[in-house]
């Protein structure tokens, strides 16, 4: 079976049991995503990312979904969240927002919602909310290359539509196929914005 065909076949596991990361998440308030794709001549990995607020659990996290390789994490990015928002989940305001030991001032009113907060965070500091290298490494083995990245891409409603369908992923298996990451060429438009789900958070 080749690499794009078992990649295809596991989202859509992934999807059956519910594991695929869903950007309309009742849950999760969808904040960012990226998408990693892995490949040598003898092995594959496919990483997705996805940044979100759960309010049941008052924490903000980069979800690692992968596909290859066992690879699943959730890295906790809002290190004083208690300080910042009260039992509503709403901003307290005037306190920075402490993500990997750095304080980022927002500017941000008391009683903004706290997802929308921290989306306000996303021109200047996706990177800190996003995996850095050896996050990725630490999951990753660190001979096998990336060849391709994508900010943002045409992403599935999995309850209406298997992955394995979607465009985008048929393209990233061609890529995975062919090691060249110039066969991703889509025709979409890309969706992943969070506001492109106006579903996620809402349960």
């Amino acid at each position: 079976m080749t690499f794009g065909q078992q990649f295809l076949d596991q989202i859509d596991a992934s999807a059956q049991d519910f594991t695929f990361p869903f950007l309309d998440h009742g849950f999760y308030s969808a904040i960012d995503v990226r998408l990693h794709v892995y490949r040598d001549s003898k092995h594959w990995a496919v990483v997705i990312e996805t940044v979100g607020f759960n309010p049941k659990a008052r924490s903000v996290t980069d979800a690692l979904t992968g596909y290859g390789v066992r690879v699943g994490s959730q890295l906790n990015r809002v290190e004083n969240i208690e300080a910042l928002m009260d039992a509503d989940e709403n901003y307290l305001g005037g306190v920075p927002i402490r993500v990997r030991g750095k304080d980022l001032a927002v500017d941000a009113p008391a009683g903004e919602y706290f997802a929308e907060v921290v989306r306000e965070l996303v021109p200047e500091h996706r990177d800190l909310l996003l995996a850095d290298e050896s996050e990725l490494r630490a999951l990753i083995p660190a001979d096998l290359p990336e060849i391709l990245r994508l900010e943002a891409w045409h992403h599935p409603d999995v309850l209406v539509e298997r992955p394995s369908r979607e465009e985008t992923f048929q393209l990233l298996a061609k890529v995975l196929d062919s090691g060249n990451p110039h066969d991703y060429r889509p025709t979409q438009a890309p969706n992943t914005h969070w506001s492109n789900w106006p579903e996620s958070g809402n349960s």
